[in-house]
């Protein structure tokens, strides 16, 4: 099998047999996507936490290589539910009990280049509106909706990164979804 066509149960596997290269590149498929839902979890109030929760994460992802089940969950998932649990934590040691940020992230905040001086201003403004209404949702539907939007990850792989069923899952999305609309109508208003 040609190295880059190993899926990643297979770069796992290779990990959890010595070979340093399969982690490397299993981390290079999946360390941009894992950070920024990490960064999103943790909204800007906890922003400085995320770099150490990324690196928590990776370092559970291998030590248990070797208990990763491809059959059980799709390592994306499988990779989610650490990170996720990972950001629980950190919660937990912070005594975090609502989850609150402020429009000090600028995450989303990086202008085209092709765009004007105004359309630059503009789109940041969209994308601090966009953040902040994200950050604004209660925890587990931020969770939801950074998973199935950013994440890219499946409503069956949100349901077994969250430990719950697919339905709720579809819940959680759906308020999510109403709570941004409502939330970004009402700063568009504001705008004009």
């Amino acid at each position: 099998m040609e190295p880059d066509a190993w899926d990643d149960a297979d770069l796992l596997r290779a990990h959890a047999a010595g070979d340093a290269q399969a982690f490397a590149r299993l981390y290079d498929r999946y360390d941009r996507s894992c950070f920024q839902f990490i960064r999103r979890l943790l909204g800007g109030a906890h922003s400085e936490a995320a770099e150490d929760v990324h690196q928590e994460t990776w370092i559970a992802v291998s030590r248990n290589a070797a208990a990763f089940d491809p059959g059980k969950a799709t390592f994306p998932a499988w990779l989610f539910t650490i990170a996720r649990r990972k950001v629980w934590d950190h919660y937990r040691r912070q005594k975090v009990a609502v989850v609150a940020s402020g429009p000090e992230d600028g995450a989303l905040m990086v202008p085209d280049p092709g765009q004007s001086p105004l359309e630059q201003v503009q789109s940041r403004e969209q994308a601090q509106e966009i953040v902040t209404a994200v950050e604004a949702l209660p925890l587990e539907q931020r969770g939801v909706f950074v998973m199935f939007a950013h994440a890219g990850l499946s409503l069956d792989e949100i349901a077994q990164v969250t430990g719950v069923a697919v339905e709720t899952v579809k819940s959680r999305l759906r308020y999510a979804r109403a709570k941004l609309r409502q939330s970004l109508a009402g700063e568009r208003v504001g705008h004009v």
